[in-house]
């Protein structure tokens, strides 16, 4: 029967191993986010090979990520199952999980070079696995693998994928790489449905609320603070001022912000009548209120991408790039941080990364001049809280209405 068997391509034998150890959906709310390397996102993965559709749907989205000396060509951060993974003791952040996949080609299945790749990948991953058809692994490669602590993954032409050697977790290592694809996995990563709103006053107010007597979002709704409660409360997790889920605690910084606005007003309840006089204002918030725009600049330091964004738009500024397009940013970072700059901008479905990033993880500057491959909730709304906060000269704007080339990043004091 194995003979008449279809051979398993590399993007094939990748996506079912994506599947096993990043499913949709899990039974828990663990953190995770995985891509595929970009050179898996191409039409054909030999000359006369189209990679299926369903396959590039599947691996997406894509990035080039450097993990040790190379790419690997799946890398993510969950916390995998103990049939999985070997853990004695791990901190608090899930494992960052590297797999480097061989599918059978005319010259056979390089198991042995694939084993010898994921073992490279420990120097920054805390897990590495070779994933390949179940035929073509031998009892030497299972041998190799286990002296190496690389974990095996026997893939059958079903989709089956079979656990044949479980590698032991390595100490947590960071990297500008791997920091990326934390950020993306834990509550605070940039996706379409992190920021909703584009002031800064609607996530505020959500603390605020949550503390004061009443039910939430009635009390969002009675004081004008912001109508869409749902959208206030996923920002105000994102900014990290609750948990995140549909019955969030306070936060450290939730918590402070409720300080902040009992020393000012005397409760809670005082300070939520004040947000009546900022709704649907588009006076810029420290302009108009001072005190609550300064403690929006702080919190909006406390997210990870802000401090990246505004060193590197003073580093511009100091090379004589005072006032950077959207594009002339993107491309500026890419060359510095290039997997948090795509996940920081980039819409991640498959079709806006192929357009995006060749094959070898470039930029195309072209496809960056076409608004509709941002992320809205960095280009639209923390753009637009940036400038609330007085952080940035310009607001943001929906990416059906970017213009790339002529949308303004600068700082409105810079050092």
């Amino acid at each position: 029967m194995s003979s008449a068997a279809r051979p398993l391509s590399e993007p094939q034998v990748l996506a079912h191993t994506k599947r096993r150890l990043f499913p949709s959906q899990t039974d828990d709310d663990s953190p995770a986010y995985v891509v595929a390397d970009t050179q898996f996102s191409q039409a054909e993965w030999l000359p006369g090979h189209p990679v299926d559709p369903a396959v590039r749907d599947c691996l997406a989205p894509f990035n080039h990520v450097r993990i040790g000396g190379g790419y690997p060509d799946l890398v993510g951060v969950r916390t995998l199952e103990s049939d999985l993974l070997a853990v004695d003791r791990l901190g608090d952040e899930p494992p960052l999980i590297a797999i480097e996949a061989k599918g059978e080609t005319s010259g056979g299945v390089d198991t042995q070079r694939g084993i010898v790749q994921a073992y490279d990948r420990l120097h920054e991953a805390n897990a590495a696995y070779l994933a390949a058809p179940a035929t073509a692994i031998s009892a030497t490669d299972r041998t190799l693998a286990r002296e190496l602590n690389v974990g095996v993954l026997g893939v059958a032409e079903s989709g089956t994928v079979d656990v044949l050697e479980v590698p032991r977790v390595v100490g947590n290592r960071t990297s500008s790489e791997a920091t990326a694809l934390r950020f993306q996995a834990g509550a605070q990563g940039v996706t379409d449905a992190s920021f909703g709103l584009n002031h800064p006053k609607n996530y505020l107010g959500y603390p605020l609320a949550q503390y004061a007597d009443g039910d939430t979002e009635t009390l969002l709704s009675a004081y004008k603070v912001v109508g869409a409660a749902d959208d206030a409360r996923r920002g105000a997790a994102f900014l990290g001022l609750i948990e995140p889920g549909p019955a969030p605690e306070l936060t450290s910084l939730g918590q402070e912000v409720v300080r902040f606005a009992t020393a000012q007003y005397g409760s809670v309840e005082a300070a939520l009548a004040e947000f009546e006089n900022w709704y649907r204002s588009s006076k810029r918030f420290v302009d108009v209120a001072p005190a609550w725009g300064r403690l929006a600049r702080r919190i909006l330091f406390e997210y990870p991408a802000t401090e990246l964004l505004v060193t590197e738009l003073q580093t511009m500024h100091d090379d004589w790039q005072p006032e950077p397009s959207l594009v002339d940013l993107v491309v500026h970072m890419h060359e510095l941080h290039p997997t948090f700059t795509v996940e920081l901008f980039v819409r991640g479905d498959e079709a806006v990364r192929r357009r995006v990033l060749t094959e070898d993880g470039d930029l195309r500057r072209s496809a960056l001049e076409d608004g509709t491959v941002y992320h809205s909730p960095t280009v639209f709304q923390l753009k637009a809280m940036l400038y609330h906060a007085g952080i940035l000269t310009a607001r943001g704007a929906e990416p059906h209405r970017l213009e790339p080339t002529e949308d303004g990043w600068a700082l409105r004091e810079v050092v």
